[in-house]
């Protein structure tokens, strides 16, 4: 009897053998990164444990939000991948000088952000119009999330630059934990809204013709097999996560080789630890069901800013470390028109293939001026 048998018959589990193997490798493989990072072979290794942690990641997310219904599934992915972020942006902080490090934060949420707006959900809307033509949604619940995403991140990362109590985009203390905290009141309202006052804002349609029988009516996963999905979503996301940290000198000296910024290095990074949110988005909206994919994205935008600047905030009052948030000019422009695109985008409950490209190319546009600035 081989494995996969084993883990189904005999433990009632039924998750592919490779689900579960992926993600252990990925742990077991960091172990040996601080020997063996010179190694070329080693990192081609690690690079490898990186994406088939992403793609199992994606597969227990997908069974848990099966287990617990929307929008508590795709809340549960978005969630565990903010924190983890998060921990690694804070570890970042206190292990670095306090100058070079001043940035980390802003690039971070706004490269996610950017590829959140423009490169997950326009590959969502152009996969998705491409294959059903148009696509329907819920328009009250991706407004709500809309208007507390645009909020939340003006205050963050424009509002800095206009303030006189400190320069060069910085808060001044009181007001860095002022923004923390309308940062969590926004956040967590937006919870309530999606989870208890307004639930059926964010439900998927049952009725949508991309699903087969089977998936309308599939039974739901045992609770063991939900709780190992849990725990190995938790542990594909650090392997995630730790892994590119552990390839980030790599990827940047080939930036610096390729006369690239520095800056790309970030979205980079950025780019990886979202790609489980954005493949698990992707494939539901070839399933058409958009709905599914604008809670991850829209979600994902709101849990990166709405728990890391109150994170950052935290460390800096604890610490007395100073961050900056205010992003650039030409950053702000980018940002403004992304947040303006996708408002239009998403303001009818229908959406076609026109709308991913245009996202599609302020994405192409971002990455661009990030290279060429």
């Amino acid at each position: 009897m081989n494995v996969e048998n084993f883990l189904s018959r005999k433990l009632n589990l039924a998750l592919p053998y490779w689900t579960i193997a992926c993600p252990i490798i990925a742990v077991i493989t960091l172990f040996f990164a601080g020997t063996l990072k010179e190694n070329t072979f080693f990192l081609i290794f690690l690079g490898l444990t990186l994406v088939s942690s992403v793609l199992a990641a994606v597969h227990h997310a997908e069974v848990v939000a099966h287990k617990v219904g929307e929008p508590f599934g795709t809340i549960i992915l978005a969630l565990a991948i903010t924190v983890i972020e998060v921990s690694l942006i804070v570890s970042l902080m206190l292990s670095e000088p306090e100058g070079t490090l001043s940035v980390l934060a802003r690039d971070t949420v706004f490269a996610a952000v950017m590829i959140i707006l423009t490169g997950i959900i326009g590959v969502c809307l152009l996969g998705g119009g491409f294959r059903f033509r148009e696509q329907n949604f819920i328009k009250q619940g991706v407004s709500t999330a809309l208007i507390t995403l645009v909020s939340i991140s003006i205050l963050t990362l424009v509002l800095p630059n206009f303030l006189t109590t400190e320069s060069g985009g910085e808060f001044s203390s009181s007001q860095l934990i002022f923004v923390a905290i309308i940062s969590l009141i926004l956040y967590g309202g937006f919870i309530s809204v999606q989870t208890i006052r307004h639930r059926d804002y964010f439900l998927p349609q049952s009725s949508s013709e991309g699903e087969t029988v089977s998936e309308l009516h599939a039974e739901k996963p045992n609770s063991l097999t939900t709780i190992s999905s849990l725990v190995l979503l938790l542990i594909a996301l650090v392997a995630v996560v730790l892994s590119s940290k552990q390839l980030s000198p790599t990827i940047e000296s080939i930036v610096i080789d390729l006369g690239a910024p520095k800056s790309l290095v970030g979205i980079i990074i950025a780019g990886v630890i979202l790609l489980p949110e954005g493949l698990a988005a992707y494939k539901a909206a070839k399933k058409d069901r958009l709905q599914t994919s604008l809670n991850l994205a829209l979600g994902s935008a709101l849990a990166s800013i709405g728990l890391t600047i109150p994170a950052v905030a935290i460390v800096c009052f604890v610490t007395g470390l100073k961050v900056s948030l205010g992003i650039g000019a030409k950053s702000s422009v980018l940002l403004v028109l992304s947040l303006f695109t996708v408002y239009l985008s998403l303001s009818s409950g229908r959406t076609n293939i026109q709308q991913g490209i245009v996202l599609l190319t302020l994405f192409a546009t971002y990455l661009f001026t990030t290279i060429v600035p």
